[in-house]
């Protein structure tokens, strides 16, 4: 009885056949069939939750507003989907499970775009889920107080609400291709959105070249628009230069290093 050796230009031709709808479905799975995971995707509808009960019992009866709550549910959602989308990213090497992904998949950039289509659906999904128990809340918390409600958030508002948190999204997403690493990625991210704003304002602050150039090279301040429904004109150039500078431009370095590094 004799064994065939496996050619190796079939078994590539082989993997290439894998379809891109099939890699997002595997990779969506993976984002929850951990323990780890499924609690981390069910915080965001507990953070929504409890930020839409807090804006009832703490809000003034005349800020119960939609978009009160829009803005209370959606203060959590920027924060728990970076995360979730850079760990879809970092787990392939902080796990070690890469070896058998890019085995299975040779081409590395098929996965992670698989990867990144998997988190915008979440974070749309998650979005959509937002609105509904914004709804439920404004709903219920102005029956409560005996107050009008207020629908303050037009569907353009919204779809730009949309906008932001997948910049945010995304930006989760870069950090975890540029560093493959879970704690380094994290810390940058923390000091990208929490460290950077500070120190960019207090330049604005101190410095007026710097306040001419801060919309320029500021995420957090060229994105804040998108989230008041009030981006317009240059806000859209200062938008479109920071994405740029902070995701395109680091995401393809990253996707440069991934490409040639190697995998264990």
């Amino acid at each position: 009885m004799t064994t065939k050796a496996l050619d190796p230009v079939r078994v590539q031709a082989s993997a290439r056949q894998v379809s891109l709808s099939r890699v997002t479905y595997v990779e969506l799975g993976k984002m929850f069939d951990t323990r780890s995971g499924f609690w981390l995707m069910s915080s965001i509808v507990i953070a929504a939750l409890l930020s839409t009960v807090a804006t009832i019992l703490f809000a003034p009866d005349a800020e119960l507003t939609f978009y009160t709550f829009a803005e209370a549910i959606g203060f959590p959602m920027t924060v728990i989907l970076p995360i979730i989308a850079l760990l879809s990213i970092t787990s392939e090497w902080t796990q070690r499970s890469g070896l058998t992904t890019f085995t299975l998949v040779p081409h590395r950039n098929w996965v992670i775009l698989a990867k990144v289509i998997a988190s915008v659906a979440v974070g749309v999904v998650s979005m959509l889920v937002a609105l509904a128990i914004g709804v439920v809340g404004n709903l219920v918390g102005t029956a409560i107080t005996r107050t009008d409600r207020v629908w303050d958030v037009s569907v353009a508002h919204f779809l730009l609400i949309v906008l932001g948190s997948l910049l945010c999204l995304l930006t989760g997403t870069t950090f975890g291709i540029l560093f493959r690493s879970t704690p380094v990625a994290l810390v940058a991210y923390f000091v990208y959105s929490l460290v950077l704003p500070t120190l960019f304002g207090i330049l604005a602050s101190s410095q007026e070249r710097f306040l001419e150039l801060q919309p320029w090279v500021d995420a957090s301040n060229a994105q804040a628009p998108l989230f008041d429904g009030s981006i317009a004109g240059d806000q859209w150039a200062h938008l479109a230069a920071t994405a740029v500078a902070w995701l395109l431009l680091p995401a393809l370095v990253g996707l440069r290093l991934i490409a040639r590094s190697e995998v264990r």
